[in-house]
């Protein structure tokens, strides 16, 4: 299966933004993509204004329907797990494998995972058991300021510790003029995570060509190889 895995250091630093990046740079390249998101919580509360919610925005680049990059959603902001059980339901992990790979059937998929590898889809499988599952390139997306550094070696450690191959590190949200500190933790970052390490801009919004634009700057045929 062709595409990629989309994780975070942790819950809101850009996953979304930059797995539609993603997307729409590899369409107007002429792949044929799909999203997935295997589960999507928080739904009762109102998405940020210009951003739509998650699945919403990865449906737009990959030419698909919300429901289908996430048939699996819950009003909670909560946990996957949690948010299941509180709906009384519970996640498959069998059905969420076989989802992503009838997805990824003659496309490049762009999987966006749910907080960070650790969170918990069930009590006994996380994202990162997924992510093995699907044996993606992992791309990792990271704040630029404090905390990033052991927040993203962390994630490496645990990533390659399950066996996953890292392709790179996005420093979602990098300003126009990057402080001392954010230049020293995105080197600081690659030296000691031995990783590539880029930077997505601050984007004022969902626009097809700006995401696409934005995109095409990050190093996705390599990560693909």
């Amino acid at each position: 299966m062709r595409g990629l895995f989309v994780t975070g250091t942790d819950t809101g630093v850009g996953k979304s933004v930059v797995s539609a990046c993603l997307l729409a740079a590899m369409s107007e390249a002429g792949e044929p993509v799909r999203a997935f998101k295997p589960a999507l919580t928080g739904l009762q509360d109102a998405p940020v204004p210009p951003w739509p919610r998650d699945h919403e925005l990865l449906a737009l680049p990959a030419g698909t329907t919300p429901e289908e990059v996430s048939p699996w959603r819950f009003g909670p902001p909560a946990s996957p797990h949690l948010a299941a059980a509180l709906a009384g339901s519970a996640l498959d992990p069998g059905a969420l494998v076989a989802r992503a790979r009838e997805l990824g059937e003659g496309h490049t998929l762009v999987v966006e995972g749910v907080g960070g590898l650790l969170v918990p889809l069930t009590t006994s499988f996380s994202v990162c058991d997924l992510a093995v599952e699907l044996a993606l390139p992992l791309v990792v997306v990271a704040r630029p300021g404090l905390g990033t550094i052991n927040h993203t070696l962390l994630t490496l450690r645990a990533a390659r510790g399950a066996g996953l191959r890292v392709a790179g590190v996005v420093l979602s949200g990098w300003p126009r003029e990057p402080s001392v500190l954010e230049r020293s933790n995105r080197d600081t970052i690659a030296a000691l995570g031995e990783v590539e390490v880029v930077t997505l801009p601050v984007l004022p919004g969902p626009d097809p060509a700006t995401l696409a634009t934005a995109g095409a700057e990050l190093a996705w045929r390599e990560w693909l190889s």
